[in-house]
C-alpha cells in the first residue's frame, strides 16, 4: 500500500517504521510545517495514496477528515479530542463514499479491555452498592485530558446500562505510555480493572493493520469491531 501519514510526531514516526517493515510505502508526510492550514491536502499530493493514517492534533482532525474524504481517500484516525463531532464525521464519510476506521486507541489489548469493562459494568449496573471510578495517566506531552480512551471506557459503561455517577480523573507526567483503570467499590469489596501499555508500538501496529483492512472498503468502522 501507499500510505499518507497525517501528523508526523512520535506516533507518526512509529507508524512509518512499522508500515515500512510490513512492506508498505510512505507516499506523503504531513505535519505542522506543511499542513498548518490544510494546504498539504491536495489532489496532487494524495494521488495514488491508498490510505491516510491521522495522528495529528484535536483541532485539526475534523478538517483533515473532511478534506481527505473529499479526495476519495480512505482513512485511519487515531487523533482524539474531537468526538463531539462524531455524527458530522459519519455523515462526511458516508456522503463521500469512502472508508474510515476510528479508535481512540489502536492497541488490541485496550480494545479487549473496552469489552471487559463493559461486561463488568453490565453485571454491576443493577447493584447500587457499587460506585465506580475511571482514572488514567499519560506522558506529559499528551494534549487532551481525560484521554479519548478513558472517555470511551466510560461510554462503554454507559452503553452497558451503568447509569450512576462515574468519578473521572487524569494525570500527566513523564513519558508514561498510558495506564487506564476502572474500579468498582462497595462496603464489602473493591474490583479494579487496569490496562497498562508498555510502549506505543502496539498502537502504531494496530493503526497500520487498520489501514490494511480498510483498503477498498466503504463506511465508518470502529477498530474494536474489525479485530473481534
Amino acid at each position: 500500500m501507499k500510505i499518507a501519514i497525517v501528523g508526523y510526531g512520535k506516533m507518526g514516526k512509529m507508524i512509518e517504521r512499522i508500515a515500512l517493515e510490513r512492506g508498505h510505502e510512505i507516499g506523503l508526510r504531513l505535519d505542522e510545517f506543511n499542513n498548518s492550514n490544510f494546504e498539504g491536502i491536495t489532489a496532487e499530493n494524495f494521488a495514488g495514496i491508498d490510505a491516510a493514517i491521522d495522528f495529528s492534533v484535536p483541532h485539526a482532525a475534523v478538517g483533515n477528515i473532511e478534506r481527505i474524504s473529499a479526495l476519495g481517500v480512505n482513512q485511519v484516525v487515531g487523533t482524539t479530542g474531537w468526538t463531539n463531532q462524531m455524527d458530522h464525521v459519519r455523515q462526511v464519510v458516508e456522503s463521500n463514499k469512502v472508508g474510515l476506521v476510528w479508535s481512540p486507541n489502536y492497541s488490541v489489548g485496550v480494545n479487549a479491555f473496552f469489552r471487559i469493562v463493559a461486561e463488568a459494568a453490565k453485571l454491576l449496573s443493577a447493584k447500587p452498592e457499587y460506585e465506580a471510578w475511571a482514572w488514567e495517566i499519560h506522558h506529559s506531552a499528551k494534549k487532551d485530558a481525560p484521554s479519548g480512551t478513558l472517555l470511551k471506557l466510560v461510554d462503554e459503561m454507559r452503553k452497558a446500562c451503568y447509569d450512576r455517577h462515574v468519578d473521572v480523573g487524569s494525570n500527566r507526567a513523564g513519558t508514561i505510555a498510558g495506564t487506564h483503570e476502572i474500579g468498582f467499590d462497595s462496603a464489602a469489596d473493591t474490583i479494579t480493572l487496569r490496562h497498562t501499555a508498555r510502549s506505543r508500538d502496539g498502537f502504531a501496529l494496530g493503526a497500520v493493520k487498520a489501514a490494511e483492512w480498510i483498503a477498498g472498503k466503504q463506511g465508518f468502522h470502529e477498530f474494536g469491531d474489525i479485530i473481534f
